[in-house]
């Protein structure tokens, strides 16, 4: 029978409810183990480096033609907007998140709705592109995902009722919380959105059995970090790249959340666009806005940096996924990080130290660049494609620049293959008319400061999945689609990669090909990101469907030529017949 709830947050941050003792869940040597384990899918990227790979071969390239539904169950109700959750599964439950902060309880094996809990959100949330969740984590007898309220919440697994509720930002700042929460040592580590309101962005680290916080590790220059309640050093060196008063409302959010590497003791996150976007009113490289920063997770302090898009001019939040992997580079076995930027760069860095080692682009064009310095590690801006400082009561000049500022790659994780050596980047090519224009900051009001409309750059298509050598920065093969492509990747040991997309389908490709091998028609926009497992004897395969996200609402011409795809709610699950 299932059960369904719905607290307010003031209640909840008073007082706890009592939850039965259950047995032991997930630990955190489980989490670690996460990427070779098959018969559970316990982390966001299916392992703390994200890779999505499964050893899994039972479904593969020789016979992924017959997958067919296992079974599909609907997250129900008016709220189907934007379901680009990944699911977590563990002992029989498939868990998911869905927009408008709710969570649901699924049987593995049936679809039946065991419970499901619904954040009671306040009317003034402001959630920037989309009433979006990506998913949650896992622990001991919780499960903990993060709301658009700027809050994050611990459930008991078994039975969806709250064990703790914590604030993490001021929603009527214009903070709120999208990502799936990282556990590492004990720790729900976490980012937040709102870096079009003005908001600073940082990391914080919680106690993962009370939610107390531990410490609190803030992405712009000037702010104080926290550890264990005292102060843990100030964030890089105040005005040393901001000018004025700037940093104090300098954007840099880390909404996409982060990863972790056992090897090195370092949690990698991403950090979004400075505030405003109009770039002339901030001199400098504005630290560590449009960054991959590493940080110790025992200590909260930033070890490395590197700025992808220094002194952004074009909102290319550098949020993407930093994904650890090992290679031989010339001779030279080392520990590698990757990245898909927003600014169309994928980038390859040492992942011990930062170390640049290449940046090669994946998308048709890239106007505000010509590439990266090799020695510096520092763009070769085309400075005539920045947009052009207003006047104090009209627009700049305004540029055609591309990638568009939804990126050439955004949200969606891309996929790494231990088989291949090859990264599955959903990608798009698209470009804008961006303009500046007047801004003044404001509490809780939209601070960009720009003006903006998107258009398609290529007849064909948008939407470009793409497998990249990380050693050459040579693409292998390319599956174009008409539509923008705005879900996960997943890659098998089968040679696989599955992808969803906006027209409603999952597909499955040959890994080493890009030959389409397979699809299916799930009724709505697929914007989630596919995982699979081993249950009895059997491999599964699981994606959220479920059109929105940023395209519609900030796609401009792009949004309305896709404006007729169906909206909906349901985690569809699939297998081999037998």
């Amino acid at each position: 029978m299932k059960a369904r709830y719905w607290c307010s947050a003031a209640a909840l941050a008073t007082f706890v409810l009592a939850t039965p003792t259950l047995a032991k869940g997930p630990t955190d040597a489980d989490l670690m183990a996460d990427a070779a384990s098959t018969g559970d899918v316990l982390t966001y990227g299916m392992g703390p480096r994200a890779q999505r790979f499964s050893p899994l071969t039972a479904i593969n390239a020789g016979n992924v033609s017959r997958l067919v539904p296992a079974f599909s169950a609907s997250l129900g109700g008016e709220k189907q907007r934007g379901q680009e959750a990944q699911p977590i599964v563990y002992d029989g439950t498939i868990y998911v998140t869905g927009s408008y902060s709710r969570l649901f309880a699924f049987d593995a094996r049936t679809g039946e709705e065991k419970w499901q809990y619904d954040a009671r959100l306040p009317d003034g949330i402001m959630p920037c592109c989309d009433v979006v969740n990506r998913g949650a984590a896992i622990y001991g007898d919780k499960i903990i995902f993060a709301t658009l309220d700027a809050r994050l919440v611990a459930l008991n697994r078994e039975t969806g009722k709250v064990i703790w509720n914590k604030e993490i930002g001021d929603y009527k700042a214009g903070y709120s919380a999208t990502a799936a929460p990282l556990i590492v040592k004990g720790m729900v580590i976490t980012g937040n959105s709102g870096g079009e309101f003005g908001i600073v962005g940082s990391v914080q680290a919680r106690d993962v059995n009370t939610g107390e916080l531990i410490w609190n590790r803030p992405m712009i220059e000037g702010h104080m970090g926290t550890f264990k309640g005292q102060d843990n050093g100030i964030t890089g060196k105040t005005n040393a790249s901001w000018p004025g008063d700037l940093w104090k409302t300098g954007g840099g959010a880390t909404w996409l959340g982060g990863t972790y590497d056992p090897e090195t003791n370092l949690l990698y996150f991403g950090t979004g666009n400075p505030a405003p976007w109009n770039s002339h009113l901030r001199k400098g490289d504005n630290l560590y806005t449009s960054s991959t920063v590493a940080i110790n997770p025992d200590t909260g302090k930033i070890v490395w940096h590197y700025q992808t898009t220094p002194h952004d001019g074009w909102d290319f939040d550098g949020v993407n996924e930093f994904i650890p992997f090992d290679a031989t580079i010339n001779g030279k076995p080392m520990k590698l990080g990757a990245k898909a930027d927003r600014n169309g760069y994928f980038f390859v860095l040492d992942r011990t130290n930062g170390k640049f080692i290449g940046a090669h682009k994946f998308v048709m064009q890239t106007t505000w660049a010509d590439g990266f310095n090799a020695k510096t590690g520092r763009p070769n801006y085309i400075e005539a494609n920045r947009p052009g400082m207003p006047s104090a009561d009209g627009k700049g000049s305004q540029v055609f620049a591309s990638p568009s500022f939804l990126g050439g790659k955004n949200w969606m994780p891309m996929a790494y293959s231990n088989d291949t050596g090859l990264f599955y980047i959903p990608s798009n090519d698209w470009g804008m008319d961006i303009w500046n224009e007047p801004i003044a900051y404001k509490k809780g009001a939209a601070y960009l400061g720009a003006g903006f409309t998107i258009k398609p750059i290529a007849e064909d298509h948008i939407g470009a999945l793409r497998a990249m050598d990380p050693k050459t920065g040579k693409i292998v093969w390319e599956y174009k689609n008409k539509a923008p492509l705005w879900g996960g990747v997943l890659t098998t040991a089968g040679n696989l990669v599955f992808t969803g997309t906006p027209e409603g389908y999952l597909k499955a490709f040959d890994a080493k090909t890009g030959q389409e091998l397979w699809k299916f028609q799930t009724g709505s926009g697929v914007v989630g990101s596919p995982v699979t497992w081993e249950q009895d004897g059997e491999q599964y395969i699981a994606v959220m469907s479920g059109w929105g996200g940023a395209v519609p609402l900030w796609g401009g011409e792009v949004a309305k030529t896709f404006k007729d795809i169906n909206q909906g709610g349901a985690l569809w699950v699939f297998k081999l017949p037998r």
